[in-house]
């Protein structure tokens, strides 16, 4: 399955990514309808790029009341603007900040992966941003399990 691959050291903050993928979600280039945002680190001495991760949890779908957000061919959950009601349950439901409301339509969105063919790492200049073949990983379930193990062995004494 292929992803979008985030590598943080290579971002230089250009914004090139938040261009294109406000212009290919809206047609004009608006960053702050963009999907991927780009966060400055120290002083902006360092950048990082983000996005949905296309989680496997998919607690945006799990929260939407009306089942407004569906898996694509490409494997990503995508907003079915007919179906979204607006309720912004999704948004509160994402624990990474990556769904989005827009004020001007009423509807959640968030990235599609363009369709198989993502703009922001087309654009990327650095390869910050890759979209390739690779294996998932749950970053979080080792945290989460090593934190849980300091956690217990710390209560039983």
């Amino acid at each position: 399955m292929k992803v979008l691959k985030i590598v943080p050291e290579k971002c230089t903050g250009c914004l090139r990514c938040e261009l294109a993928c406000s212009y290919m979600q809206t047609g004009s280039f608006q960053p702050a309808k963009s999907v991927i945002r780009v966060s400055p680190f120290e002083g902006h001495t360092s950048y990082a790029p983000y996005t949905c991760t296309q989680c496997a949890e998919g607690w945006c779908m799990t929260a939407c009341p009306v089942g407004a957000i569906t898996i694509t061919p490409v494997g990503a959950k995508d907003v079915i603007d007919d179906r979204c009601v607006g309720c912004k349950l999704c948004t509160i439901a994402c624990p990474y900040g990556t769904i989005f409301y827009d004020p001007d339509t009423h509807k959640a969105f968030k990235c599609n992966l363009c369709g198989g063919a993502p703009a922001c790492a087309e654009a990327c200049p650095t390869a910050a941003i890759l979209y390739e073949d690779t294996a998932t990983s749950d970053w979080l379930a080792d945290f989460a399990g090593e934190r849980s193990a300091r956690l217990l062995a710390a209560g039983a004494r």
